[in-house]
């Protein structure tokens, strides 16, 4: 019995080791708390994970507003220090004193423009390496899994938080912890009062890997994130979609 108890026990450290090189944080981990409550439960361990690769997907200009909103509130949760964070574009589509609305200086956001996918790919690797940097960010349409495997190992070593956003219809199988798709939702004013309210997604967390796929919908507000604690699942959503085309 107490070899099997002993077999159990290094299966389980392992587990936890293994859990750790990818990002993952463990359960007794105060670091890196967004505030998101069930979207982060959806994580090995409930914590949102860091030093590791998230992908964006997104079609047409209002999701990649909509990914750019929810992005930024993150990024904002993640820059608790002075270590900046680095945009990857191949131009400049966000509006930068917009990121005040989600508590960010944008002095703190270097945007490094690109001509091609190639050359921003070589620029977020190299960033990734540097761990004085938050969170790197890399509008990146077309990856392939072996690209995405760089970055992943980068981020191994320098724990640095990497965001792949892709706004093309043709998504191939990345090497990513998770993959999310943000779509827009009506803004949630709490006095019920006419007017443009918080900025509201909902989010769909498509993949995680050893976690669970869901999907919410989720504000922001000046102190925060506001979670709708009624979760669905991404069958539920799919059927919606499908019911609203028929």
């Amino acid at each position: 019995m107490s070899m099997l108890t002993n077999k159990a026990e290094v299966i389980k450290r392992l587990q936890q080791d293994i859990l750790h090189l990818q990002g993952f944080k463990s359960r007794n981990s105060a670091e890196n708390l967004l505030g998101l409550g069930p979207v982060e439960a959806a994580f090995p361990n409930g914590i949102f994970a860091t030093g590791a690769i998230h992908e964006f997907v997104s079609q047409g200009s209002e999701e990649t507003a909509a990914t750019f909103g929810f992005v930024s509130a993150v990024i904002s949760k993640l820059m608790t220090d002075s270590r900046p964070c680095i945009w990857i574009c191949p131009s400049r589509s966000l509006f930068p004193p917009a990121l005040k609305k989600f508590n960010i200086a944008p002095a703190r956001i270097i945007f490094v423009e690109t001509t091609t996918d190639a050359e921003s790919l070589w620029v977020m690797e190299e960033a990734l390496k540097c761990d004085g940097i938050a969170v790197v960010i890399g509008e990146i349409p077309r990856v392939s899994f072996s690209q995405s495997r760089r970055l992943q190992l980068a981020v191994e070593k320098s724990k640095v938080t990497g965001f792949l956003l892709r706004a093309v219809k043709t998504q191939n199988m990345l090497a990513s912890i998770a993959k999310w798709h943000i779509t827009p939702v009506q803004s949630m004013n709490p006095d019920g009062f006419p007017g443009v309210g918080f900025p509201q997604w909902n989010v769909a967390l498509l993949k995680v890997r050893n976690g669970k796929p869901g999907s919410w919908k989720v504000a922001w507000m000046p102190e925060g994130f506001r979670v709708n604690h009624e979760p669905r699942s991404i069958i539920q959503e799919i059927s919606e979609k499908v019911s609203q085309v028929g």
